[in-house]
């Protein structure tokens, strides 16, 4: 697995659980890095560390927004139904491409398929696609979006 995959790997991880827990995202993300450090087959730099930690850090407070425009701009899923691994995918491939801009969409897009064949259901890489492909092709709005709400 390529260093950034594995990063948004870890940051995923961290994502869902506390989506489905009330455990403290640095207790949690702590624990993921620390498992990962004592495995010596796993290459795990401070640079990604801290990509790790960007990407938590920069979801979990814009999470509802997040939601709101994944659900706004895909209403063909209601994002009420959707998995919460899901859910945690749409929401760092928004938050890279439309966010921070640090990622072309094309790449957020094939990450978070990546993603999705790895952690989600059968069909869910190509569901992950689909609903980024119609936030891909607002872009421009979305991130004209999150410019004003930071």
């Amino acid at each position: 697995m390529k260093a950034r995959t594995r990063a948004r790997s870890v940051a995923l991880q961290v994502l869902y659980e506390i989506d489905m827990t009330e455990h403290l995202p640095g207790s949690v993300f702590a624990q993921r890095i620390s498992e990962i450090k004592e495995d010596p087959k796993i290459e795990f730099s401070d640079e990604m560390i801290q990509f790790s930690n960007d990407i938590i850090v920069g979801v979990i407070p814009l999470a509802i927004q997040l939601d709101n425009v994944i659900a706004k701009y895909a209403p063909d899923w209601p994002f009420d139904q959707l998995a919460p691994i899901d859910r945690n995918i749409l929401r760092i491939a928004t938050w890279e491409f439309a966010v921070t801009g640090n990622t072309p969409v094309k790449v957020a897009i094939n990450e978070a398929v990546e993603l999705a064949k790895m952690f989600g259901s059968e069909s869910a890489a190509r569901f992950i696609n689909g609903v980024l492909g119609s936030l891909a092709d607002r872009e421009k709005e979305i991130h004209e979006y999150f410019a004003k709400v930071n």
